[in-house]
């Protein structure tokens, strides 16, 4: 079946309550939860939107007791990964992902686009399951903008050229630009992201300035640019054929920081750690321009108390979170020093 057919056959076994959406914060992710939710509420089916934060998945305890919490007819996830185990058990689930899949979650339905060519991003696989529902010409810029996010955008999908076509190329890579920005501000708050997602006919409305969400999200910008400055003129440290900058920032930059020395030190596997981001805990992200498969290789060095916080993403982008005597274990194996450890 396709993506649309799947969906509305997932969409068939649901309840009678609203759809909660849970997904991802990033450009994609975001995008990903607006289009679901503008195009069940064309199709009739109410819908509620959980955003998850730092250190949120939906595979935690703390959520699924949260959304144990809930009176929901049925469960959608997007842009979150894709792993064994129950989300909300007894409840009908859709899981839309394109990352590397880490197992299949118990009794739900999964529409991934990991190993499709050209790959899918989290809303254009989104937009595809709508579009069986409900006319969705019009919301093509929405997967326009979370493939921009993600930087697919070269990958030939044909979402991505009508969008560029109707909307413009330029406003829609400024419009994810901006859109990635709240979520790695130190407030971290998406909700200005996710309004103007839900509501703007197009990328340019999201870039133009007249509104008050526009403008929280060019202030989260500038706010990380300084922080991503500061943080890249941190020296990184080599062990054998890995490199670590480790720098503390309350801004999400660590992804950024690890791709701009990815392009510098193209011999080597960067890692991005970011020891500021959320208390406890090491944020950090690997890159590289090497043929390695760093999930693969994030999965044969993971310390004993890692968990799904860790080493999911794709094959050349992934990361994740430790916490700190886990950090200084990983570390330690890789062949760094104290100097690379965190205190506790």
């Amino acid at each position: 079946m396709t993506t649309g057919e799947t969906f509305r056959a997932a969409l068939s076994t649901f309840g009678d309550g609203p759809v909660l959406i849970v997904s991802h914060n990033d450009a994609d992710g975001l995008s990903a939860a607006a289009v679901l939710s503008r195009g069940l509420g064309r199709a009739g089916r109410p819908a509620q939107i959980r955003i998850l934060g730092r250190g949120e998945t939906p595979w935690s305890d703390p959520i699924r007791a949260e959304l144990m919490g809930r009176t929901i007819g049925g469960l959608v996830v997007a842009d979150l990964g894709v792993r064994s185990g129950p989300i909300r058990p007894g409840v009908p689930t859709v899981v839309i992902d394109h990352h590397v899949p880490r197992g299949m979650p118990d009794d739900a339905v999964v529409i991934s686009g990991h190993g499709v060519v050209p790959e899918p991003t989290s809303s254009t696989l989104a937009h595809r399951a709508v579009a069986a529902l409900a006319p969705a010409e019009d919301l093509v810029w929405l997967a326009g903008l979370g493939i921009a996010g993600d930087m697919a955008d070269k990958a030939g999908l044909p979402e991505w050229d009508d969008a560029r076509k109707r909307f413009g190329a330029t406003a829609l890579r400024a419009a994810a630009t901006l859109v990635n920005q709240p979520r790695r501000s130190s407030r971290g708050d998406v909700t200005p992201a996710l309004d103007l997602l839900l509501t703007a006919d197009g990328p340019k409305e999201i870039v133009s300035g007249d509104r008050p969400e526009t403008r929280a999200l060019i202030a989260a910008r500038d706010e990380v640019r300084a922080e991503l400055e500061r943080a890249r003129r941190v020296a990184p440290k080599l062990a054998g054929d890995v490199a670590l900058i480790l720098f503390s920032s309350g801004c999400q930059v660590h992804p950024l920081v690890a791709q701009a020395w990815a392009g510098r030190l193209k011999d080597r596997i960067v890692l991005a750690a970011n020891a500021g981001f959320r208390p406890g805990w090491v944020h950090f992200a690997a890159r590289t321009a090497l043929d390695v498969d760093l999930v693969a290789f994030l999965a044969e060095r993971a310390p004993p108390g890692a968990d799904e916080s860790y080493g999911s993403g794709h094959r050349k982008a992934t990361g994740g979170a430790l916490r700190i005597a886990d950090w200084n274990h990983f570390v330690a194996a890789l062949g760094f020093g104290a100097a690379m450890t965190i205190g506790e």
